[in-house]
């Protein structure tokens, strides 16, 4: 059976059809106290497949009871698919006496489950704190399906280096454009830091700023302005996670991006492709 945390429930749900697989209907409630308490009522399985995106502490607490309510309930094989990581960009330690928080919340999940399946975690290396098996899912590709089957001579930039790969995935999937990917530049004298694509032109083309994870928007948002200020027909973003905390979606709007295009790691409005597929072939 499929069992959602209560922050996946549209995934678990797409999962479920996807894979001809029963739902379970978990239940989350709260004592007066502030305690949290997940359970299963109607779970009757041996196998149990726990989707739930940890994005906030409470997240994570629920998980845990999750996993041990389907055990509690007779479940011999448990798969936990956590779709958005929390914590992941914690993979090392910032100072004396600082926790590796990813490695403590991944050992805490490998306790209740048997195996692990993320969805293109921030950092690859966070699989290795795991004690179970792990396999990380690239579903970076869905992301090509909502975009217009007209972009202009269409560039498809990342933030950084480091995330070109996710770009160059999406770029693939659509079947046309180049990659890119921003630098930064300091003014030696000022000591300001200016970004702009590395190499590619952005004048008159339609430019999709691609990157696995949306948080805040600071840096996607600096990102954008400066190809509006270049000219750019259209920008969109696109991302695996949008996470997108508070006044995030405002400022990439303000910054002057056309559409914002996430997944359903992370259920927001923008939510417009499911990991559902991708997820069913890892299950397999």
């Amino acid at each position: 059976m499929i069992v959602p945390g209560s922050s996946s429930q549209q995934l678990a749900a797409a999962l479920a059809a996807e894979a001809g697989r029963a739902l379970a209907t978990p239940t989350y409630d709260r004592f007066p106290d502030g305690e949290r308490l997940a359970a299963v009522p109607d779970f009757d399985a041996d196998e149990a497949v726990i989707v739930a995106t940890t994005d906030s502490d409470e997240a994570w607490v629920e998980l845990l009871q999750i996993q041990d309510a389907v055990r509690e309930a007779g479940a011999t094989d448990v798969t936990t698919v956590i779709p958005y990581m929390g914590y992941a960009r914690q993979d090392a330690s910032f100072g004396d006496g600082e926790p590796v928080s990813a490695r403590a919340m991944a050992r805490a999940v490998s306790t209740g489950t048997d195996r692990v399946r993320l969805v293109n975690p921030h950092e690859a290396s966070v699989a290795d704190f795991f004690d179970v098996p792990v396999e990380a899912v690239d579903a970076a590709a869905a992301l090509a399906d909502p975009l217009p089957t007209d972009l202009a001579d269409p560039l498809f930039l990342s933030p950084d280096e480091g995330a070109i790969d996710v770009a160059a995935t999406v770029r693939d999937a659509y079947g046309a454009g180049e990659t890119d990917f921003f630098e930064k530049h300091r003014d030696r004298e000022t000591g300001a830091v200016a970004v702009s694509p590395s190499d590619a032109t952005v004048a008159d083309r339609d430019v999709v700023v691609v990157d696995d994870i949306i948080a805040t928007g600071s840096t996607m948002s600096e990102s954008v302005a400066v190809l509006a200020d270049r000219g750019a027909a259209r920008v969109l973003t696109a991302c695996v996670h949008p996470v997108l905390v508070a006044n995030a979606v405002t400022k990439l709007r303000a910054a002057g991006v056309d559409r914002i295009l996430g997944s359903d790691t992370v259920e927001r409005g923008c939510s417009v492709v499911s990991v559902a597929p991708a997820l069913a072939d890892a299950l397999d």
